[in-house]
């Protein structure tokens, strides 16, 4: 009998690098940037630390960029010093849409 190399990985028993954690505060990062108007008050790190949170692989990279991979989907911002400007948001909301990352999948 020959045995399969690769191992069983059920849904119950992924390996814990690849289970999201996000908490409350990334869900209300995520209804600020979902909601309308517009916020021009989101920080930056939040945001981050919100794709991290879910899952994303985040790197910088050289010209004040961030580069962020989820779910075989990649995008480029710029790296806000404080605030996301309203044209980041925009961005940063289609992006997370692309993903699959609804509100309604994280409720507050």
């Amino acid at each position: 009998m020959v045995s399969d190399p690769t191992p069983r990985i059920r849904p119950g028993n992924l390996p814990v690098a690849s289970k999201a954690r996000y908490n409350h505060y990334h869900r209300k990062t995520l209804h600020s940037l979902v909601a309308q108007p517009i916020s021009a008050n989101i920080d930056f790190k939040k945001v981050v630390h919100l794709l991290e949170g879910i899952g994303a692989e985040v790197d910088n990279k050289p010209g004040n960029r961030v580069g962020v991979k989820l779910n075989e989907h990649s995008a480029a911002f710029r790296h806000a010093h404080r605030n996301l400007p309203k044209e980041e948001v925009v961005q940063v909301r289609k992006f997370l849409e692309i993903c699959g990352v609804t509100p309604a999948k994280f409720p507050l």
